[in-house]
């Protein structure tokens, strides 16, 4: 569960953040928790679950830029 020392989600690589969501989701599903704790879990998963996906998103511009670059050097050396 969070508490006040639970680092922001955006200081989070990848990696620990999805790893975060992955225990916030095995918290849920093991239930026994009060709805606020509830509450308060879905909205921490869902804020590394956007993280996630906002890092995922960056690697792909990435990767696409990378390759248009490649592509475009290839190309002028013909």
């Amino acid at each position: 569960m969070t508490d006040p020392s639970t680092p922001d989600v955006t200081d989070l690589s990848y990696e620990k953040a999805r790893d975060e969501l992955a225990g916030v989701v095995r918290d849920l599903e093991t239930g026994g928790l009060t709805l606020e704790q509830s509450l308060s879990l879905w909205e921490r998963g869902e804020e590394l679950a956007e993280r996630c996906q906002r890092l995922l998103d960056d690697a792909q511009q990435r990767l696409d830029a990378a390759q248009r670059s490649d592509a475009e050097n290839a190309s002028r050396s013909e």
